[in-house]
């Protein structure tokens, strides 16, 4: 941002979430409370901001759903979609723009968008074997088929991604695939795709990336741009064999959809064309202007579609800006396991909003304060209950309540003028006006959970300053100087007031309803906070007070944590069944099968890689390099000498530019941990065979 006054033009962006399943908390602490801070910040400030989502309704995992539902992909959609918008504005998110994929201008500009590349000659036209049900009678992409992944043995890997190890896969990598709409083993057909050569734009990206954004991307983005650009890019296609989805808008693509990859991102930019029609705006400033800053709110699953593919298209077409930062955010996990929304593990938002009514922003609150911004971290219905009874009620309302409840008491609501400021008040009023810029600071460098803090220590300032003054003692000695005390704690009010809008909108709203500021005569701007000498005039009417939060009571966390136990007892009995027998194979199948025993000589992290351990294994025959997507349940240095179980004649498979030339066999037990398929360490020596 600019360090002057001068407004500058934004394009916030935020993930545009699946229209297959409701909104968590993990959604919002990742994305869209972050985003919304921003946006709101940023408005205060006198920008112009156009702040875009919308619901991604092209997903794989869409027909998915509408296939178990018995229902079609629009019901699904149609539903979910519903819930999503509403769920948004309730919370207070304050989208100017909230679209749809399946709107008839995102369909134009998508398919406008790949004509344009498909026609300046940008793609590569491949003809390649898929994978194929025969029963279903079609091809197989990403989620329609599961299988073992290559990297760390994960069962259910899918054909895009594996979620145990965050390995990013095609279909055809999986170890004995199977198709997740019949279940059948399918075979591989030839197909004819469109792919975007990303080889071609590494000079661009990294330019841009590694020279350009070192010093200002947040790490854990940079440093997975940085790994993908240093394994040499690869072409990426661009569409799928489905038939839900943006048709190809070529000849000879029958049966054929853009990849949700390619579509979902150019959703920004038909949502901030459907926001501009509606409001008699031009779209194109907001993103083809080299003076707009584009920004893009997402969590870190999606950092290489957002810093590598998404900006290759971008750059390809020649018309658009490139992003100025991506401030991608970690996981946030529930009550120490991951959420899930197959598991029904979450904390789903149209819930919580009618269960706790008119706490929107202790939510938000909490989500923020704890926000995973540099690693993984836990939300806990005991830290939220603590962050609401310990801080926002104990230090935000405090303060507030014993402000306004005296200045009733004393002055029958009317602000008092004050008499000579001494030091306490001078330092206390020097100390407010510094609070935009240590917020702005914090913002701009995308500390949001810095920030939160640093807005509590506003009302701790304001606690202390009334601690120390004690006004509710001094009325019966020195009135003239209780006006004073009185009249500086309204100051710090004020501030609080408009200092806390993108933090806590509701509350901010509620509080300037009782300082009655909202009248522009007395509104206050957020650098107004920082220069103007009085916020709140004397003999100003302030109305009565009003609870800002509430004390949440044990009971009602012990229900929360009661439905989250009903709902681990319910997956653990699902994980209790047993897994049905998979489908016969002849002796010749298993006969290709090379296991045998060999011992893990060295053992050390990949770098930048949270799951992955690069392991030597003596297998007897010689030692090998073996990837393995182990990292989080084991350090190198406990591995180093054990006794493993090793598939031999895997394909080597290049992970991370280290190539990996077999697979160590385990399990995962019912606490989600995984284990080594020990061989008899008793005479059992390297190289023998499993048998």
């Amino acid at each position: 941002m600019s360090q002057d006054n001068t407004p500058t033009r934004y394009t916030l962006t935020a993930a545009l979430p699946y229209t297959n399943g409701p909104i968590h908390i993990g959604h919002l602490a990742g994305v869209y409370v972050p985003a919304d801070i921003y946006a709101r910040f940023l408005r205060l400030k006198g920008h112009d901001v156009a702040f875009i989502c919308g619901s991604d309704e092209h997903g794989v995992a869409i027909p998915m759903k509408a296939k178990k539902e018995g229902v079609s992909p629009k019901e699904i959609i149609d539903k979910y979609h519903g819930i999503i918008k509403q769920s948004f504005v309730d919370f207070g998110i304050t989208f100017d723009n909230y679209s749809r994929t399946s709107a008839e201008i995102h369909h134009k500009t998508a398919s406008d968008f790949f004509k344009k590349l498909y026609d300046q000659g940008d793609f590569i036209e491949e003809t390649t074997e898929q994978l194929y049900d025969e029963e279903a009678q079609q091809f197989l992409a990403d989620r329609f088929v599961v299988g073992t992944c290559p990297v760390c043995g994960h069962h259910e890997a899918y054909g895009d991604q594996c979620e145990n190890c965050g390995s990013s896969l095609n279909a055809t990598d999986l170890i004995n695939p199977k198709s997740a709409i019949t279940g059948t083993e399918p075979s591989l057909k030839k197909t004819k795709h469109w792919f975007l050569p990303l080889d071609r734009y590494e000079g661009f990206l990294k330019e841009w990336i590694i020279e350009g954004h070192k010093n200002d991307w947040k790490p854990n983005v940079y440093g997975q741009c940085k790994s993908w650009i240093d394994d040499g890019l690869k072409p990426r296609a661009v569409t799928r064999d489905l038939d839900w989805g943006i048709p190809v808008p070529v000849k000879d693509a029958e049966g054929k959809v853009l990849y949700v990859w390619f579509d979902a991102p150019i959703g920004y930019i038909s949502s901030t064309k459907e926001w501009a029609e509606r409001e008699g705006k031009d779209w194109e400033p907001y993103w083809k202007n080299k003076n707009t800053k584009l920004l893009h709110f997402i969590g870190k699953d999606n950092i290489v579609f957002h810093c590598i593919i998404f900006p290759s298209m971008l750059k390809a077409h020649g018309e658009f800006v490139l992003p100025e930062n991506v401030p991608a955010n970690e996981f946030l996990n529930l009550e120490g396991n991951k959420l899930s929304t197959s598991k029904n593990w979450a904390v789903w938002l149209h819930e919580y909003l009618e269960e706790f009514p008119d706490m929107e922003d202790v939510l938000r609150y909490t989500l923020t304060a704890n926000a995973p911004e540099t690693k993984d971290n836990d939300f806990t219905w005991k830290d939220f209950q603590a962050r609401n009874n310990n801080e926002l009620v104990a230090i935000f309302g405090n303060f507030i309540n014993r402000v306004v409840v005296l200045t009733h008491k004393y002055y029958d609501g009317i602000v008092p003028k004050p008499n000579e400021l001494n030091e306490q008040d001078k330092q206390a009023l020097i100390s407010l006006s510094e609070y935009p810029k240590i917020l702005e600071d914090s913002l701009n460098r995308y500390r949001f959970r810095e920030a939160s803090q640093e807005l509590m220590n506003l009302a701790r300032l304001g606690n202390k300053y009334l601690a120390d003054e004690e006004p509710w003692k001094l009325i019966k000695t020195d009135e003239d100087r209780t006006k004073t005390i009185m009249y500086v704690a309204l100051q710090i009010a004020t501030g609080l007031a408009v200092l806390s809008e993108p933090f806590l909108p509701f509350t901010s709203g509620r509080l300037k309803n009782i300082l009655n500021v909202s009248s522009s005569s007395v509104e206050t701007s957020w650098d107004e906070v920082g220069t103007k000498e009085t916020l709140l005039p004397s003999g100003l009417q302030i109305n009565k007070s009003e609870l800002l939060f509430r004390k949440i009571e044990d009971k009602e966390i012990e229900a929360q944590l009661a439905k989250l136990e009903a709902t681990k007892q319910a997956n653990t009995q699902m994980e209790k069944e047993i897994i049905p027998q998979k489908d016969t194979i002849t002796f010749d199948d298993f006969s290709k099968m090379d296991m045998r025993v060999g011992t893990i000589v060295e053992a050390e992290k990949m770098p930048k890689a949270n799951k992955l351990l690069v392991l030597k294994v003596d297998t007897g025959l010689d030692t090998r390099t073996i990837v393995s997507g182990i990292a989080e349940s084991f350090k190198p240095e406990e591995i180093v000498g054990k006794k493993v179980t090793v598939l031999v004649n895997l394909a080597p498979r290049k992970l991370r530019g280290v190539e990996s030339e077999g697979m160590i066999l385990m399990t995962e037990n019912k606490a989600g941990k995984l284990v080594f398929l020990n061989p008899d360490e008793d005479g059992v020596e390297n190289g023998e065979g499993i048998n």
